[in-house]
């Protein structure tokens, strides 16, 4: 069973990452439903929260259903992410988060994110004061180092757990990487291997098949898997992935009532927690993968990402179905 802290997560948890502008309340809802043992919420910006920002107070919703559900905070001041990490605590998440892995330049670059990799000090600090400031569970998602040549990762994970972390998440690419190039997941063995590292490690970065899934299970012995990218319009890949690890067999890819089942679902939640106009906007990000390998699709997918209204997308939605009728995945 692993666990983080006192919360149990099963023998092997799929984790769903922090991903932003995409792990808001509505596309959680849909993972969830589709086996998601625990998920984040998009990385906050601990300013945007002590200043009380409205789009980083938003991101903090989270809702019973969700639950296991961490709340992931990222910036480059200690004393900021103390006090952010206060305010998400109050939040009631089951799990705080620290974002030390983003590797875009905004973030980076001022020595948040992927960007404390550079400072290991100044990383094992920021954490131990986080630790210290909420009583929930701290986890840290990270990746391999800033480049190849400065990976310090079982160091990392070791100074970390003696601070007072209890899971670490390893996005097993550098930053210079960004999301080029394939992940390379033996420094993920090397981080388990070390026998003073007794706290879960969850690998991410490439996982986009059940195959891939039980091949990185075996040959890399982490503690379970972090989910982004091939979780975004294809929720169903978490019980995809459990269903094979269980049995050894793949189930079948959803059918085309089910797409659009799932899709309205997730529409509907967008619009009720963004309203129709942003509720509208976001979803466009996910209409390309609920319907990826769809035969000449294109028409349907520029009419979907340009429509304006909930009726709309409806109705497109509705021709879909009519004309794809008998298609199989």
């Amino acid at each position: 069973m692993v666990k983080i802290g006192k919360l149990e997560l099963g023998e092997f948890p799929l984790l769903l990452a922090p991903m932003e502008d995409v792990s808001d309340p509505p596309f959680r809802a849909v993972c969830k439903q589709n086996g998601a043992d625990l998920m984040y919420t998009e990385f906050i910006s601990s300013e945007g929260l002590i200043r009380d920002a409205a789009k980083s107070v938003q991101k903090l919703d989270i809702f019973d259903y969700e639950r296991p559900i961490g709340i992931q905070i990222f910036g480059n001041e200690i004393e900021s992410m103390r006090e952010a990490a206060a305010i998400a605590e109050e939040a009631g998440p089951d799990i705080l988060d620290i974002n030390y892995g983003c590797p875009v330049h905004k973030v980076a670059c001022k020595g948040a994110g992927a960007g404390i990799l550079l400072d290991i000090d100044k990383m094992v600090s920021m954490t131990a004061e986080i630790v210290k400031a909420v009583k929930i569970p701290v986890t840290v998602k990270t990746r391999l180092g800033w480049s190849h040549d400065t990976i310090r990762i079982v160091e990392v994970a070791e100074r970390l757990q003696d601070v007072g972390i209890q899971a670490i998440s390893i996005h097993a690419r550098t930053r210079q990487q960004m999301y080029k190039g394939e992940a390379d997941w033996s420094y993920l063995n090397l981080v388990k291997d070390n026998p003073r590292l007794k706290i879960p490690v969850f690998g991410n970065g490439d996982i986009d098949s059940p195959e891939k899934a039980a091949e990185y299970k075996a040959k890399y012995n982490v503690d379970g898997m972090m989910i982004g990218r091939a979780s975004i319009g294809y929720p169903w890949i978490f019980n995809e992935i459990k269903h094979y690890l269980a049995t050894g067999e793949k189930l079948l890819a959803p059918d085309l009532n089910e797409r659009l089942a799932v899709a309205k679902k997730h529409l509907d939640f967008s619009v009720e927690w963004k309203g129709d106009k942003l509720g509208i906007l976001e979803m466009r990000r996910h209409y390309t993968n609920y319907f990826r390998g769809m035969p000449n699709f294109k028409s349907f997918r520029t009419q979907m990402v340009t429509a304006e209204t909930y009726e709309q997308v409806l109705e497109i939605m509705e021709q879909v179905s009519e004309v794809y009728a008998d298609y199989e995945f």
